[in-house]
């Protein structure tokens, strides 16, 4: 789930609408309902708009609860509040969390109150964020934005869409296809590499280690190296048994 694209409402739904594509799509695994299709869920057919709310409830159970527990460096909930609020979306009583939770009813009403003050305060952040940012920034100055799963985060993805261009027409032999000059010992350029090979990969896509292999030869020689990058900074995972591979 690609958090920087989308919107708070896109993000409460659970799906987007690309204009591109004039598709529906699914946060969480991204299949796509295209507009003036039909599809089948249970000997019933319904039509784009329709098919991928049903989707959601039938692959994607309960999402609210999903979104609450994403694992995401920006989900900065603790454990406790991802408890309270739970339960506060289950509609219980104040009275009933209360018990539930071993805490008196007027904390419970005290964390209400915080997380109301919490929202009020990120809705303002987000109004100067984007009065802000609507205005046209150069490439000298625009930020590349943070895959969502990144690891480490620091210093090292601060990378600004010049830097990423001249970095993708330095290693790159050819973009299309994408074929790798060298992998380079830079962190920055290591992420702008990555961040391109990954784009070659499908979302929501198991992938076999021998498929993984065979794709990422194509790009460059040493295929290993990239897999491993790809693991440590946070492009994708893998089973215990480096078995099955899949974009995060």
């Amino acid at each position: 789930m690609d958090i920087d694209k989308l919107t708070i409402e896109e993000l409460k739904m659970g799906y987007r609408f690309d204009i591109e594509t004039n598709s529906y799509i699914c946060n969480t695994c991204g299949k796509e309902f295209e507009v003036g299709e039909v599809f089948p869920f249970d000997n019933r057919f319904f039509e784009a708009s329709r098919a991928v709310k049903v989707h959601l409830n039938k692959e994607h159970d309960d999402y609210s609860k999903k979104l609450l527990h994403l694992e995401s460096k920006y989900n900065t909930l603790t454990d406790n509040q991802k408890e309270l609020l739970s339960l506060i979306y289950m509609d219980k009583s104040d009275k009933e969390i209360a018990k539930i939770l071993e805490i008196s009813t007027s904390t419970v009403r005290h964390h209400r109150f915080v997380f109301r003050e919490k929202a009020k305060q990120a809705k303002m952040y987000l109004a100067i964020y984007e009065q802000v940012m609507d205005k046209k920034t150069s490439k000298e100055e625009k930020i590349v934005p943070l895959h969502n799963s990144a690891t480490m985060v620091d210093d090292r993805y601060v990378i600004t869409e010049k830097e990423r261009e001249q970095v993708l027409k330095t290693v790159f032999e050819s973009l299309s296809p994408l074929r790798l000059k060298t992998f380079p010992k830079k962190e920055k350029r290591k992420i702008v590499v990555l961040t391109k090979i990954s784009e070659e990969l499908e979302l929501g896509k198991i992938y076999t280690e021998k498929e993984l292999n065979n794709i990422l030869k194509e790009i460059y020689d040493d295929y290993a190296v990239i897999r491993r990058y790809l693991i440590e900074y946070g492009f994708m995972d893998r089973t215990n048994d480096c078995k099955d591979y899949w974009l995060k």
